[in-house]
């Protein structure tokens, strides 16, 4: 994930990164079977690179409250 927000901010495929729906801001990836997290974006903290806040990592059931 590091490496596709140094390059620009596309993820590869395998992480399938996409919005939660009803949680605008919040985003939810994909990389295994059953892992999963749900992040989103904060305020820069180094200039020139994206500042991710992890909200849920675990499986599946974090989608319960993202």
């Amino acid at each position: 994930m590091i490496e596709d927000l140094s390059s620009g901010g596309r993820f590869r495929p395998g992480l399938r990164v996409k919005g939660v729906q009803g949680s605008p801001g919040v985003f939810e990836m994909t990389w295994a079977p059953d892992g999963r997290a749900t992040f989103e974006y904060g305020s820069e903290q180094r200039s020139g690179e994206p500042h991710v806040i992890w909200r849920r990592i675990g499986t599946h059931d974090v989608f319960d409250r993202p």
